[in-house]
């Protein structure tokens, strides 16, 4: 069996970074990139991006850098700094990645949602800040910025929901840091707090199904 008929979530590997690609029965042309948090795997965000998107296709990717049993998107100094030159070698090979995969699946960026929590959340900042024009779509579960030098990047086009916890201690005071990082560079940012830590649930689920609902209807 070639890599390219391979059962639906089965994991596939003829790209630059591991995925599982799920098509719904009923799916629409509405698709989601989801990038795990640090320490798990791609599967840990799937049940979420089903109750947001039940009809949408969902490429979910696994980060290449090893951490305990699972597997993170860049190599981290501590829990709040980062390596940089990892940073932008993850990313750059990212955004290889999202347009081979695009081509490969017959994905329409246009219609694409990147989600990403946590250590996700933050490669998908960075490939927006990076790569301007790649991501027009996303939404940030307890992000930080993570880039020490951001270049002159133009964001006019990206809507970016971004939702802190009230009770993340470590992460959640950096949250505003990113929302005037990305509106400077004149992204549409959408910033939500909810009543938890760093965990994510159904409050969260909730939120980005209406944020992406209204996204839709303005276009």
């Amino acid at each position: 069996m070639t890599d390219k008929n391979l059962p639906d979530g089965a994991l596939r590997l003829d790209l630059a970074f591991p995925y599982r690609v799920y098509r719904p029965g009923n799916r629409t042309s509405e698709c989601l990139f989801l990038l795990h948090g640090s320490g798990v795997d791609e599967t840990t965000l799937l049940q979420l991006a089903r109750e947001i998107a039940p009809r949408a296709v969902l490429v979910a990717v696994r980060g290449r850098i090893a951490q305990d049993d699972g597997f993170r998107w860049f190599a981290r100094i501590t829990p709040t700094r980062f390596d940089q030159q990892s940073i932008r070698a993850e990313t750059d090979a990212f955004a290889g990645f999202v347009t081979d995969a695009a081509a490969r699946h017959e994905l329409d960026l246009s219609s694409t949602t990147f989600l990403g929590y946590s250590n996700g959340a933050n490669l998908v900042s960075s490939l927006m800040l990076l790569h301007p024009g790649l991501v027009e779509r996303a939404a940030l579960l307890r992000p930080m910025p993570v880039l020490d030098d951001v270049p002159a990047t133009d964001l006019a086009k990206a809507k970016v929901l971004i939702i802190a916890g009230a009770t993340d201690l470590v992460y959640a005071p950096f949250a505003p840091v990113l929302v005037t990082l990305l509106s400077r560079h004149g992204a549409e940012v959408d910033a939500r707090i909810v009543a938890s830590g760093h965990e994510f649930g159904d409050t969260d689920a909730a939120i980005v199904r209406q944020w992406l609902a209204a996204s839709t209807v303005q276009g």
